[in-house]
């Protein structure tokens, strides 16, 4: 049987896409070690992952490479996956992060580009020490370099990666997926929804802020966050309270200026939600038409597409349909069947040294 060893977080959205890879996976008889740094998950995250067919979770605590001062800690979590390699015998490993792509793994490596903090610092921008700058750039680098396969999610990520970290190895697009059947439609009330890390200035819900006093409709936000009286906020959801809450919305918009593929929206989408999002690289690479764009930094045309869609119920329900077509793209069967080519493809071509009982 084959088995993965997947690193992964609990803190956004890396988590949703490991658990569909592992589920969409069994399907095909491959298992699953899911081997988590970071914040621990979350009971309803555990939830979540109850059931998954051949799904071992392995918890540590020890901080992630993008965190304040991780790298003692990016070190010991190295030591610890070796260890986890060595018990498990995977056949292949795939990293939802960098550094760790340059240990000296015996399984060949596929090293997955959800974000990185250069790529966020070009949208965001923020001021960084130099020094940490300087490593972290360096550390990535080489996990790159080392790897012997690099997936991302979008062309615009891939061109990031290569931009910041130079050449590649070999390397695929592969789209992130979400599974049709966890989200539903009800009768749609009237509100703008929006969800994600709210702190994230990537995410840019000053923009949403800014503009709500102004909409006939109110603005609802699911994430952590500070209060803000012009928003309506309900916390961190569970995935069947954002499900519910997304089923009943008339439009999502999230005018993000960083979002390499961009998870809520897919959800959203399938729950028959109109989209209005940030028009940025990858997010007209994702939806193409099915979605409407704005600026980031220009509040009065987000203002005037989210007062057009809700004036206008045909148009809304039109625009809602174009995006529920398009999110059949994103699913996880075909997200699956990709990564396992490419496993095989490393597999049969990789020269690292394999565990002898692993075929």
């Amino acid at each position: 049987m084959t088995r993965v060893l997947m690193t992964a977080d609990a803190a956004g959205g890396v988590w949703t896409y490991a658990l569909e890879l592992a589920r969409a996976h069994a399907a095909d008889g491959v298992s699953t070690t899911l081997a988590l740094m970071g914040p621990r998950p979350s009971p309803s995250q555990l939830i979540a992952a109850h059931g998954i067919p051949g799904l071992e979770i392995v918890t540590s605590d020890f901080q992630l490479e993008w965190m304040e001062a991780p790298w003692d800690d990016v070190a010991a979590a190295g030591r610890w996956l070796l260890e986890l390699e060595s018990r498990v015998q995977p056949t292949v490993i795939h990293l939802n992060g960098y550094a760790h792509g340059a240990l000296p793994w015996h399984a060949p490596v596929v090293v997955v580009g959800h974000s990185c903090v250069l790529s966020w610092r070009d949208a965001v921008g923020g001021d960084f020490d130099p020094r940490w700058l300087d490593r972290y750039r360096r550390t990535i680098g080489e996990g790159l370099r080392a790897a012997d396969w690099v997936v991302t999610p979008s062309r615009s990520m891939l061109s990031s990666l290569k931009q910041h970290y130079g050449p590649l190895p070999r390397s695929s697009i592969i789209f992130n997926g979400r599974s049709a059947d966890r989200f539903h439609r009800a009768r749609k009330e009237p509100f703008v929804f929006t969800a994600g890390r709210l702190w994230d200035r990537a995410k840019n819900i000053e923009g949403l802020r800014s503009i709500a006093p102004y909409l006939s409709w109110p603005v609802v936000a699911a994430g952590d966050s500070p209060r803000a009286a012009d928003l309506m906020q309900v916390g961190r959801l569970s995935e069947s309270e954002m499900a519910d809450w997304l089923a009943r919305a008339a439009i999502f918009a999230l005018p993000a200026r960083y979002e390499p593929f961009g998870l809520s929206a897919v959800e959203a989408a399938l729950s028959g939600c109109a989209l209005v999002l940030g028009d940025i690289a990858s997010q007209r690479e994702i939806w193409g038409d099915a979605a409407d764009f704005v600026d980031p930094d220009d509040h009065d045309a987000l203002w005037t597409v989210l007062d057009r869609l809700i004036e206008d119920d045909a148009l809304r329900h039109a625009r809602a349909a174009a995006a529920h077509k398009r999110a059949a793209r994103f699913n996880p069967m075909d997200m699956a069947r990709n990564y396992i080519r490419v496993y095989g493809q490393i597999a049969a071509t990789s020269r690292r040294r394999r565990f002898a009982c692993v075929s």
